[in-house]
């Protein structure tokens, strides 16, 4: 990236961090006893689902992970202690370390403990599309339907043959700029009808762009579709279930629910999330997430612009070099240089990943979540390459 376009980064990731607090003031009101109504209908979907083969004779946390040794566990604990030094240097909260369904080895920094609730930015986004899988299941939508079912605004327009699908994919080709992305989408009151607002700036398909805007329309889509709004559906659906017990989507001022970021919760509850991916969505007795969804959103590319990004989530694969500060046009994709992540790591590891170096990385390979949050420094030097040397340096009995 050329140092202007780094410069322009940093100074608009700078604004998001500085109003990441408001973005959530509205937050954390969605509580656990709203999953009590649909207990039998899940009870019902649960029976009917196999056992995944990745979650079968699996240990699963009940109300507290259980604690397994490092070195038991095939890591190297010198080496782990040296990555977890580096995380600290680099301003982390915490660095959590699961594998067969254990906490193997976790630290904790700046003020941080186990329960400590703190904003996890665009991780919030693989939440988001956990929600849309979970509605489709139901019957509720179709990612193939155009956005324009549940979005009446887009229904006479460029907008009309956008499909819940691209919109998970971040190749809606909606309006985007960084500024409007991340000073103006942040600072207005009722972000979901801003975000429906904006112009139709490419024909879907063609231009691949991180795309908070776009992503927080999902908030109408769910809506919609499900009856229920976003949060408290995420509560019933996905919290409860899996023991999330600190974990709430948050709220802008006109009471959406925030889509794009704003999620909060613990360390520990991340781990939880990407253990349930782990488990290709099943979670001790229930299939919480289908798990034709799990290897939709996280098994493959969702387009063929940008191949290391699902429905919302990170891959590990090699693709055209991008970064969330600047769109990637099909063409430029074709000619741009490939990177990969992790290249020393399976090509089947994925993560959801958020400002700041918020990671929560899944790697079924090694049968391993690592989770990194910190305050949302955007300047952060501990991500999610950092995190997969977990796996390629620290783990000696793959």
């Amino acid at each position: 990236m050329a140092h202007s376009s780094r410069r322009r980064w940093l100074a608009v990731a700078l604004a998001l961090a500085a109003f990441g607090a408001a973005a959530c003031s509205s937050g954390s009101d969605s509580g656990g006893d709203q999953a009590a109504d649909s207990d039998g209908a899940r009870a019902d979907r649960a029976e009917a689902a196999p056992v995944p083969e990745a979650a079968r004779g699996a240990v699963y946390p009940g109300d507290a992970w259980e604690r397994g040794d490092a070195a038991e566990a095939g890591f190297d604990p010198a080496r782990l202690e040296a990555l977890a030094a580096e995380a600290e240097a680099a301003d982390s909260n915490c660095l959590v370390v699961a594998r067969d369904g254990r906490i193997v080895a976790d630290w904790y920094w700046n003020g941080t403990e186990r329960e400590t609730v703190q904003e996890v930015f665009s991780t919030t986004k693989s939440i988001t599309s956990t929600l849309v899988g979970i509605a489709q299941a139901d019957g509720a939508l179709d990612i193939t339907d155009p956005a324009a079912e549940y979005i009446p605004e887009w229904a006479d327009g460029p907008a009309s043959t956008v499909t819940v699908e691209n919109l998970l994919s971040n190749d809606s080709g909606r309006f985007w700029t960084l500024a409007n992305d991340y000073v103006t989408l942040i600072q207005t009151a009722d972000r979901t009808a801003f975000a429906i607002g904006l112009e139709q700036s490419h024909e879907p398909g063609e231009v691949w762009v991180y795309n908070n805007a776009a992503i927080q329309t999902l908030d109408a889509v769910l809506e919609e579709a499900t009856g229920v709004d976003p949060a408290e559906f995420a509560e019933e659906r996905l919290f409860a279930p899996t023991g999330m017990r600190h974990t709430a989507m948050s709220h802008d001022n006109a009471g959406n629910t925030n889509t794009f970021f704003g999620l909060q919760t613990t360390c520990e509850d991340m781990v939880r999330f990407g253990y349930l991916f782990l488990r290709r969505g099943h979670w001790d007795g229930t299939q919480v997430v289908p798990e034709e969804w799990v290897e939709a959103a996280t098994g493959r590319p969702s387009q063929d612009i940008n191949e290391a990004y699902g429905y919302l989530w990170w891959l590990n694969r090699p693709a055209a070099a991008s970064n969330p500060a600047e769109s990637l046009p099909r063409q430029e994709a074709a000619e741009a240089p490939v990177r990969q992540t992790a290249p020393e790591a399976s090509e089947d590891m994925f993560w959801a990943l958020g400002l700041g170096g918020q990671v929560v990385q899944v790697d079924p390979a090694t049968e391993t979540v690592v989770v990194r949050l910190g305050p949302g420094n955007p300047t952060a030097q501990f991500g999610s390459a950092q995190t997969a040397r977990v796996v390629t340096e620290a783990l000696v009995e793959p």
